[in-house]
């Protein structure tokens, strides 16, 4: 029974992810422009603006759909990097002489001091706001948890028999990291990197809310928020949307990576 839930969430995930995907490229544009302002102010749900308009007459669903774009292109793009920067210092740290690997694993451990919200805040502080300084941010906020779980990874591999076999045979370091322990590690990572996509996509939302992320009038869900926020007495489904939308698309992410990690589990795979 517990199998089967996890696995109707699972699929739920992915089918509501793919739901976004098709959404986020699709509405913005297709009925009513996201930067256009066409109705009323604050107009109900209704036959021509299915979730109503907003403080300036846009079209929700519209401003909502280019929101998703805006974070699955930062959420994907942070975690490209984070995964790039996370793996060469993860493997760094193992195979690399000790005056590299220990200095690259201390600045690691440094950076779990800082809370990543206000990393990503003070960077952003000091360079601009912005897309580009988002991304940025955030990816120097996320890299260290892959590094470390890459480390830890790579340090077990390294001792195993087929590894030990083939550096016996003569294979170069770079051929066995690429060839015997990177396809190994690809599933963990995969796991890991749709929790993390859930984070960074709720730290994206909450710099745009704090208006220092994404700037108008380039719509995102928590600029949304916080521009509802101040008139949600009189129109609480202004608010209501972005935030539903929000919760969901964090809640698929996690259902997903919780999927793909049992899925790898070998307890898991022998109870089936």
């Amino acid at each position: 029974m517990k199998k089967r839930r996890g696995d109707f969430l699972f699929w739920l995930g992915v089918g509501y992810l793919v739901l976004l995907v098709i959404f986020a490229v699709t509405m913005p544009w297709a009925r009513h422009h996201y930067l256009e302002a066409k109705g009323q102010p604050n107009i109900g749900p209704n036959a021509v603006y299915w979730l109503g308009t907003d403080e300036q007459g846009r079209d929700i669903v519209a401003r909502l759909a280019y929101g998703a774009l805006i974070s699955l292109q930062v959420g994907f793009t942070v975690q490209i990097l984070s995964l790039a920067i996370g793996i060469l210092v993860g493997v760094l740290g193992v195979f690399a002489p000790r005056w590299i690997g220990v200095p690259l694993m201390r600045l690691t451990d440094g950076m779990f001091a800082f809370p990543d919200i206000l990393l990503a805040i003070l960077i952003i502080g000091v360079w601009s706001t912005g897309l580009f300084p988002v991304i940025v941010a955030l990816a120097i906020t996320a890299w260290p948890s892959v590094a470390r779980l890459v480390f830890t990874q790579v340090a077990s591999l390294k001792d195993r028999e087929f590894f030990i076999a083939s550096k016996a045979l003569g294979a170069r370091t770079p051929y066995l990291v690429f060839w015997h322990i990177l396809p190994h590690l690809w599933g963990v990572l995969m796991a890991v990197s749709m929790i993390e996509l859930a984070g960074t996509i709720l730290a994206e939302s909450a710099l745009s809310f704090l208006g220092i992320g994404v700037q108008a009038p380039t719509p995102s869900w928590g600029s949304m928020i916080n521009n509802a926020r101040s008139d949600m007495n009189s129109n609480p489904l202004n608010l209501l949307w972005p935030c539903l939308i929000l919760s969901l698309t964090i809640f698929a992410l996690n259902f997903v990576g919780d999927g793909v990690r049992a899925m790898l589990d070998p307890k898991s795979r022998s109870d089936r």
